[in-house]
């Protein structure tokens, strides 16, 4: 093995141990929710915020990070990523009050958008076309890990040292991670085509105004109140403000979005199919959190261990859903995903009841977890070769965006179904861990069990869906059109 082909695996190592850092955030939060709330004397609302601040920054932010790290360089830009997100999590561990938390967990998720958004992109810069598929499901396979791992270890630091532990635990991974990034990838600015260009200041503002509003009122709406002035403000600025950004960007010579990349079916279909696939995910996990803390009594700790085996599947079948997509194609693994992913679903709402049997349930949400893996690895691959090298970092920052906003769309689509049965006071202190257990005869749970059906079978017609989708980007000229746009890209970095 020449030393060109050996660094390409050390560069995976340093954007795995990124993605470990990304999804290890989340998933050991979650566990210290009540713990939190008692050490800041918050309130149920703000340890909400605590939550959701990163994942609305991490969605502001992500689309602007790809593209300025097309302009001054992927690996440089991820490197500065993990600096400020290394900081920033050793910083929230001495957050005093829970406003300080919110606003450090805003620039939190902002680091971390940059660790999302660049890091498909540098792998699939190191690695050739037929490799890729297998690269990109070792980076899913680390995803998995951090999501099996996070609970146990946020249950075990915040029990055994305290909240403060689920932020400083970042620090020595992102330490090693920057040291091992210097060695590795080097901070050389990368040659881009963009560079020279004048900045898309406009695309910019309209953007972040745009996305600001649309995310406040997905996530203030369903959990304050729909007629509140905070959402129909943000749902205004996102009216006014999307059709000026889409205008921008129409004119600009080096827009913030590039929009004939949508107009590539290839790319269209896999990013599509892929924010329905995460909407999806994050609308089934949220209704099995309440499930399994409000339904079935279990404390925040256990809940998170029960939703492990929706990880399980990803952690097997991820690398080999890539190696089969470099193969032979990635149109099938990903369609087949999400049929299997639909199955699951279908499964488990048929043994979603009161009196249910875990084991079963746990089957079926590794079936749901082994359509993700066989999904995720081969359309991401058919979404970054569509893109070419030039717009790499566009392309998985455009990918990142739409899955983020899949996300949150799911929480505004799920509140509703849970508060038209549980008081909404009622809710929120499940989610965060510090109430277990309903009251069957005020709280409906029947009620509840009824609107939870209603969730995941429509989350299976949407994975229906998405799995036309996914089955449309193939065709002859999709895949010519992908061609051309990655020959153009490579000949342009080459140049």
């Amino acid at each position: 093995m020449n030393q060109d082909s050996s660094r390409k695996w050390w560069i995976l190592s340093v954007t795995s141990l990124g993605a470990l850092l990304s999804s290890l955030n989340f998933s050991t939060l979650i566990i210290a929710l009540p713990e939190l709330i008692r050490g800041l004397k918050a309130s149920v609302f703000q340890a909400m915020w605590i939550m959701l601040a990163y994942m609305v920054a991490q969605t502001v932010v992500v689309l602007l990070a790809g593209s300025i790290a097309d302009r001054i360089g992927r690996k440089r830009l991820y490197l500065i990523g993990i600096i400020m997100f290394t900081i920033v999590s050793f910083i929230s561990g001495f957050a005093g009050d829970a406003t300080m938390l919110i606003f450090w967990r805003i620039l939190q998720g902002g680091s971390g958008a940059v660790l999302i958004a660049i890091s498909t992109a540098i792998v699939a810069d190191a690695f050739p076309k037929q490799e890729l598929g297998k690269a990109l499901g070792i980076n899913i396979t680390v995803v998995a890990i951090g999501q099996i791992v996070g609970p146990v270890l946020g249950g075990w630091l915040t029990t055994a040292y305290g909240w403060e532990w689920t932020f400083w635990f970042n620090v020595p991974f992102g330490v090693i991670a920057v040291l091992w990034g210097l060695w590795t990838m080097g901070f050389k600015r990368e040659k881009s085509a963009d560079a020279a260009k004048k900045f898309d200041l406009g695309g910019l503002i309209t953007y972040t105004l745009s996305v600001t509003g649309l995310l406040l009122t997905l996530t203030w709406g369903p959990l304050q109140s729909w007629s509140s002035p905070v959402v129909w403000v943000s749902a205004l600025l996102f009216v006014v403000c999307f059709p000026i950004f889409i205008r921008i960007e129409m004119r600009h010579p080096a827009a913030l979005l590039h929009l004939p990349l949508l107009l590539n079916r290839t790319f269209s279909m896999g990013v599509y199919s892929g924010a329905l696939n995460s909407l999806a995910r994050m609308a089934i996990m949220f209704m099995l959190i309440f499930y399994y803390q409000g339904v079935m009594s279990f404390d925040a700790l256990k809940a998170g261990i029960l939703l492990i085996p929706l990880a399980i599947g990803m952690l097997v079948f991820a690398p080999i859903s890539g190696w089969i997509g470099d193969r032979f194609g990635e149109v099938l693994p990903a369609t087949l995903g999400l049929l299997v992913s639909m199955a699951g679903i279908v499964g488990l709402t048929m043994n979603a009841e009161a009196d249910s049997s875990y084991v079963l349930q746990a089957v079926w949400m590794v079936v749901i977890s082994i359509g993700s893996g066989l999904f995720n690895s081969p359309n991401t691959g058919s979404v970054m070769n569509s893109a070419g090298p030039l717009r790499r970092g566009e392309a998985s920052g455009i990918m990142s965006l739409l899955q983020n906003i899949g996300m949150i769309f799911s929480i505004a689509l799920v509140m509703p179904i849970i508060t038209s049965n549980i008081p909404k006071d009622a809710m929120m202190a499940i989610f965060s861990g510090t109430m277990v257990g309903l009251d069957g005869a005020n709280a409906s749970m029947n009620g509840f069990i009824h609107g939870l059906h209603i969730v995941f079978y429509s989350m299976g017609v949407l994975l229906l869906f998405a799995a036309v989708l996914s089955y449309l980007r193939k065709s002859k000229k999709a895949a010519a059109a992908a061609g051309h746009l990655s020959d153009i890209g490579r000949a342009t970095v080459e140049k």
